[in-house]
């Protein structure tokens, strides 16, 4: 099973040990295209802080960040998933899992990033601020610029198992599944249904979204549950609880859309 996770806007701070090699992230094929972005973003931070700042979307409370652009080269490096922080994150809560869940998740997830392009949760990186939806001068567009290397990078990535899609809108731009990885891939949005005069309303809330989806991967990782298809995700989501409504493709090459239906948010 591989698991694809949206980065976090907020990081916890870089680390104190040896800084970045790029070489050492998952998926290699990714690595000229992560050092263009590297390359580029940092240049533009250090060059025109104001222009970084605009490029990157950045609030005046965050010019901060464009310092700590500046510094990727040499900033100590941490694993990504405990670089990432935020409502996914600390549902997933990644710390407390026992030994073979870590090893699980090692194995299974990958952090979408505009930087990056995706990295393995313990792959050491530094902290940093760069959106998928960021428009550099010389690159262009985030998402267009990986969906090159992605297009064979992730297929692999992924082998012949389920693909569970849990990025926001942003990151699909960068790697869409086709084909038969898009027939084994599920993607999921969860809805808060309550009774509004009696009658079943029910919508997307973005806190819960991205809570409740850190709790289904970290329930997945800590039983072990090792589903092989969509299919056998939903009966596996059932049986840990979860109310699931699955909207199966009407044709090949279309990936399966689960709703998982809360009540309570908490």
């Amino acid at each position: 099973m591989l698991v694809l996770l949206p980065p976090s806007e907020g990081k916890a701070p870089s680390g104190r040990g040896a800084p970045l090699k790029l070489e050492s992230l998952s998926l290699p094929a990714l690595a000229p295209a992560r050092q263009a972005v590297l390359d580029e973003l940092v240049d533009l931070c250090v060059a025109d802080e104001e222009k970084a700042r605009g490029v990157l979307g950045l609030s005046e409370g965050l010019r901060g960040e464009v310092a700590k652009n500046t510094e990727l080269r040499t900033a100590g490096a941490r694993p990504a998933g405990e670089i990432y922080t935020g409502v996914l994150y600390d549902a997933l809560d990644l710390a407390t899992l026992d030994a073979p869940a870590k090893r699980r998740a090692a194995r299974s997830l990958l952090v979408f990033s505009g930087l990056w392009g995706a990295v393995g949760i313990t792959d050491r990186i530094p902290s940093y601020r760069c959106s998928m939806g960021v428009k550099l001068p010389g690159i262009g567009a985030l998402g267009a610029h990986w969906r090159t290397p992605m297009a064979s990078a992730l297929p692999e990535a992924a082998g012949d198992g389920l693909v569970l899609d849990l990025r926001s809108s942003a990151y699909t731009a960068a790697w869409k599944p086709k084909g038969e990885v898009a027939d084994r891939t599920a993607t999921v949005r969860v809805l808060h249904s309550q009774l509004v005069d009696g009658v079943e309303k029910r919508s997307v809330v973005s806190h819960f979204n991205k809570a409740t989806k850190g709790r289904i991967v970290r329930s997945l990782l800590a039983t072990g549950t090792q589903p092989k298809n969509p299919a056998e995700l939903v009966e596996a989501l059932r049986d840990l609880g979860h109310v699931v409504e699955e909207q199966a493709p009407a044709k090949a090459g279309k990936a399966w859309a689960l709703d998982v239906v809360v009540r309570e948010i908490h």
